[in-house]
């Protein structure tokens, strides 16, 4: 077990990278933060706030480095960009303000495109330079949303040896696994993603959703934090603290890899009474919510589809037909798909 150092010749450093300057002659930059041991080994990014709505990521990234302050790295390099995305976080907005664009849909960037682009051609070009062994991109979900590790598509050749370490890790995160559809569209979309992308570029990534956005929940802090440590303990980059992480799942949802699922959707508008919440295991044909009109009539009772983990519901109890209710861990061996059922 690694104990507090007195003493210790490891470099910390802080830094600020150019994004654009205003009209005001103001300057927009990047936060960055590196911490070096004196003896070689991996290197780790930690990424956070790529949506500007999503706080919790940079409080976990603080409080890893002040960790790393207190116990030493003992080889390697972390670095990181807590705050990807300074222009949304100050209208706390998911979009980057003045484009309204996404900037986890712009990867890996372009020198000379759009503002998104442009700011994630800089954090792109600045973590494969490394080369890391790891980069762990942080992010919040749903208010009420369990934790829980996602893995993107299998990138396919020639990236298969990526893809295997990153689904190691994705594992020893200790969360709940899931893995993105494999669809076309969401393939495509992948490519886009910070993780998505470097995936596709040869470099090991895994995103970590650490419950709702918009505010710090502590106990998703720490949770984050202690997943952090252990991944970074199993690379000899640090000694352990305590077990390695577990959290408490149900059982029958332990060391398996579920599919991620926000159907069924909504199929009318009205108010929505969750029946479940995010940690529940529920089974095809449970139902799960229901939708009420203005005069208390059942409208539509929303049932599960597949057995499946309850990784969390919407923030809004106001549905639209097509719109996602709940988010879902879907187990691997699941019977076909059921209906929801009409009042």
């Amino acid at each position: 077990m690694q104990t507090p150092a007195k003493k210790s010749r490891q470099d910390i450093r802080y830094s600020l990278i150019e994004i654009m300057t205003g009209s005001d002659l103001s300057r927009r930059r990047l936060a960055m933060m590196q911490a070096s041991s004196p003896k070689s080994g991996p290197v780790v990014w930690l990424t956070a706030c790529g949506h500007g709505d999503e706080v919790g990521g940079v409080v976990v990234i603080q409080e890893v480095f002040r960790m790393i302050r207190k116990y030493p790295l003992l080889q390697g390099r972390v670095n990181a960009f807590p705050l990807m995305n300074p222009l949304g976080l100050d209208l706390i907005t998911r979009n980057i303000t003045m484009s309204g664009e996404d900037l986890n849909r712009a990867f890996p960037g372009n020198r000379n495109g759009s503002l998104a682009q442009r700011i994630a051609f800089k954090i792109f070009n600045r973590i494969t330079k490394s080369p890391p062994a790891l980069v762990v991109d942080l992010h919040n979900d749903w208010r009420g949303s369990i934790p829980y590790t996602v893995l993107d598509p299998d990138p396919g050749p020639p990236n298969e040896e990526a893809y295997a370490k990153a689904r190691e890790f994705a594992k020893m995160a200790g969360f709940a696994l899931i893995r993105e559809t494999e669809g076309a569209g969401e393939e495509k979309l992948s490519r886009r993603t910070l993780s998505g992308s470097l995936l596709h570029h040869g470099i090991p990534a895994i995103t970590l959703e650490l419950g709702e956005a918009f505010v710090v929940n502590e106990r998703n802090i720490g949770y984050g934090v202690r997943s952090l440590w252990t991944i970074l303990s199993s690379l000899g980059m640090v000694g352990p603290i305590g077990e390695p992480f577990r959290y408490p799942l149900p059982e029958e949802a332990m060391d398996r890899e579920l599919r991620y699922s926000q159907e069924p959707l909504s199929t009318t508008s009205g108010i929505i009474r969750f029946l479940s919440k995010a940690g529940d295991l529920v089974k095809p044909g449970q139902a799960v919510a229901r939708i009420y009109n203005a005069f208390g009539r059942n409208l539509e009772t929303i049932a599960a589809r597949e057995r499946a983990l309850v990784l969390g519901h919407s923030d809004s109890s106001v549905a639209f037909p097509g719109v996602p209710v709940m988010a879902f861990g879907v187990f691997p061996e699941d019977p076909p798909p059921v209906t929801n059922q009409p009042s």
